[in-house]
């Protein structure tokens, strides 16, 4: 029997579109909310919005002529905020729109970590060049620089004081929709995602992923893997961290993706998002490697219903983005994916004839390839494997 409740998703880019096929697996009857009316969620939605994410009255004023059963976004910061809007505003299960705030202005993010004593690096919030200049003669070497309320790496900078920081100042800010910047101690040490759901304010570790980035000075992520294979003791030492931040920006319900660096002090909190983990590691990696399907936890923590997480099988997954050079993209030769039924996905998000920039932000990634395997370490070489079999020509 076909379902009659209506889940509305914030949001029809490709980040979107699993949730948007899920919950029409499901049944459901799906409202999609994207500014971009050509937005590839569109063509699997029941009814099309064509509002932006970040437009907080005019999806609640959709909101209110749709009467939704249910709410979510997937993997995006910002429309947090459009779902704890229309969740206060209609009832439904949502977090609050305090928390909406905690999870996607670093600054108060910042605040609401060390209130409550959760371990995070030597931080200053910034609202002018001045006071900028002021908090960078507080750190010694390298420090970081990002703007409070952007993601996916967008103006993130590793600084030194010898410098043009007028310059990252205003690169930094430029990605700020407040204007705010954060300033904040550079971490050393092995970086790792935590794939967290809270449920009666209990919250259950889902997946350790480990995280491969290009490093300095923009820390791109190029890589991610599950599970982690940091030691036991390092893990549970990651979890304690993670579910301190689940607590701290008030997260009662619904999926945190908290990303921690492993330093030799222990565990820190670089970000934590109220959402599910991106670049396919929540609707890829932990389904192949773990047999959780989060996307339809959430879905369904969206509408009201109880869920009971299955029992975690035992298995390896792997995603690795493509390595490239600036120029224009001319040609792309696959490998035969038969010869290794591990491969997954191979996609490219950049089309022949478009222009490849420098990788500052995950924007300019090209493409990736996912696999699975017995283990974390055999998913990555299958991905590699593929990366190497791929004859991508840029001039």
């Amino acid at each position: 029997m076909k379902n009659t409740k209506k889940i509305m998703i914030i949001g029809a880019g490709v980040l979107q579109v699993p949730a948007i096929q899920k919950a029409k697996e499901m049944g459901l009857y799906v409202a999609a909310l994207d500014m971009d009316p050509a937005a590839l969620g569109f063509r699997f939605a029941d009814e099309c919005v064509t509002v932006s994410t970040n437009d907080i009255e005019g999806a609640l004023e959709a909101a209110r002529q749709i009467k939704p059963d249910g709410v979510m976004t997937l993997a995006s910061d910002m429309p947090v905020r459009t779902v704890a809007a229309i969740g206060h505003e209609l009832g439904l299960t949502a977090n609050s729109i305090k928390t909406a705030l905690n999870a996607t202005d670093k600054g108060k993010m910042r605040d609401a970590l060390s209130r409550n004593n959760t371990p995070i690096p030597k931080y200053h919030i910034i609202h002018s060049f001045n006071e900028f200049m002021d908090a960078c003669e507080s750190f010694q070497g390298y420090f970081i620089v990002k703007p409070a309320d952007s993601s996916g790496s967008r103006g993130v900078v590793l600084v030194s004081r010898d410098m043009d920081l007028q310059d990252i100042y205003q690169y930094s800010r430029s990605f700020s929709g407040s204007g705010s910047v954060l300033i904040e101690e550079y971490m050393e040490g092995t970086e790792v995602s935590v794939e967290t759901i809270t449920v009666d304010g209990k919250t259950e570790i889902v997946a350790i992923t480990d995280k491969l980035t290009t490093g300095m000075p923009y820390f791109v992520e190029m890589g991610h893997s599950i599970p982690s294979t940091l030691s036991t003791a390092s893990c549970d030492a990651i979890a304690v961290a993670a579910r301190s931040a689940v607590n701290a920006v008030g997260i009662k319900l619904g999926p945190a993706h908290t990303e921690i660096i492993l330093t030799k002090n222990g565990p820190k909190i670089v970000e934590i998002g109220a959402r599910l983990g991106g670049d396919n590691i929540t609707t890829h990696l932990v389904p192949l490697a773990t047999g959780i399907d989060m996307v339809e936890c959430c879905i369904k923590i969206a509408l009201g219903e109880k869920i009971k997480l299955p029992v975690k099988k035992s298995g390896g997954a792997a995603i690795r983005y493509f390595p490239s050079k600036p120029g224009r993209l001319h040609s792309i030769c696959l490998p035969d994916r038969e010869l290794n039924p591990n491969i997954q996905e191979i996609v490219f998000t950049k089309k022949i004839g478009d222009i490849v920039n420098p990788v500052k932000s995950s924007n300019d990634r090209i493409g990736y390839v996912i696999a699975n395997g017995e283990t974390p370490s055999q998913a990555i070489l299958n991905c590699e494997n593929a990366i190497h079999s791929t004859n991508i020509s840029i001039l």
